[in-house]
């Protein structure tokens, strides 16, 4: 077959190894999948594939082995998968027998949230969802994930938006016992940011990250969970040229500071992508264009307030690849 490799990536299924056949991606946003789509999944993978499913990091489904031919009669079987987790959500596919309009944003990642987790603080599916609806369909290569405490279980700092729930915490003195049960555990598992002064519990605001353990280890409740903040972290990143941990954006940001983020980001990404490249990475451009036209463009008509915590430079984690430099014969 004449395969247009391009239009075929687009629509999202991959160029596998074995040039005869390909691989299904589907988008499973933040992770949540009614089980009644299981069936259509099995159904695809047992009648052209080879009867697996590969469940990618992204939280999504690849299913491997499929004959390109059969891609358009695939497609036309996604539709009602497609209307469940993109339509129903609020995404706008015209044409959902054609399978997906895009690939180029990745799958947006969330840990199970609250509604399980003890430690999440709050729902981290119904974010995703919000976000998935922003961004999708979308062709720029984006990776955005969503994680309920700063435990980070999905890896948030791999990413090129990372958002971390907050909590911030409400102290009620007169129910304090002085058992200093929060202040040894945020020593112990946290950043530190209590103390016992005064036979009260005081609190660093600076080094709090609203991780929320004082209100779990508390045993009188003179702790309790007050609004509901986010942290951002940016421009994180696998790959072979300069791996690096996401790094401090935003602290104690509001919902609708990171929707907006969300948002903007893509008109950042179509103004300076440089477009004699087949692809460019959305770290590689704020690396090109510098941290301050970023900010200016991502936080555009973006209202922020005045708890909010905004950096001022970025500090990332990470290394190249010039090997005269780290090892030695």
């Amino acid at each position: 077959m004449n395969i247009n490799t391009k239009k075929v990536m687009k629509n999202g299924w991959r160029i596998a190894k074995d040039r005869n056949i390909t691989c299904l991606r589907i988008r499973v946003p933040g992770g949540y999948l009614p089980v009644k789509l299981l069936p259509l999944i099995q159904e695809i993978a047992q009648r052209f594939g080879n009867g697996t499913v590969h469940l990618t990091t992204r939280q999504s489904f690849e299913i491997p082995a499929i004959p390109f031919e059969n891609m358009t009669e695939i497609n036309s079987m996604l539709s009602p998968l497609i209307e469940e987790l993109e339509v129903k959500i609020g995404v706008k596919i015209d044409d959902l027998s054609k399978g997906y309009p895009s690939a180029g944003t990745r799958n947006v990642v969330a840990c199970i949230g609250n509604k399980v987790c003890s430690n999440a603080v709050f729902n981290t599916t119904a974010l995703a969802k919000d976000i998935e609806k922003i961004i999708y369909p979308n062709n720029p290569h984006v990776k955005i994930a969503v994680t309920g405490c700063p435990n980070d279980c999905v890896k948030v700092h791999m990413h090129d938006i990372g958002i971390i729930g907050q909590v911030e915490p409400i102290y009620e003195a007169s129910r304090c016992i002085g058992c200093q049960a929060c202040v040894k555990n945020c020593h112990k598992v946290s950043t530190g940011a209590l103390s016992f002064v005064n036979n009260k519990v005081k609190r660093d605001a600076s080094r709090c990250i609203g991780c929320g353990e004082c209100v779990l280890k508390c045993p009188t409740a003179a702790w309790t969970r007050g609004g509901q903040y986010y942290r951002i972290v940016i421009m994180g990143r696998t790959g072979k040229k300069n791996p690096r941990l996401a790094a401090g954006f935003l602290e104690w940001a509001e919902r609708e500071v990171v929707l907006k983020i969300c948002a903007n980001l893509y008109n950042y990404i179509d103004q300076y992508i440089d477009r004699s490249l087949p692809k460019e990475h959305v770290g590689y451009i704020v690396d090109r264009t510098g941290f301050n036209l970023f900010k200016a463009e991502v936080l555009r008509d973006v209202n922020i307030s005045p708890k909010t915590k905004l950096a001022s430079y970025l500090d990332f984690a990470g290394y190249t690849y010039d090997k005269n430099v780290v090892y030695k014969n």
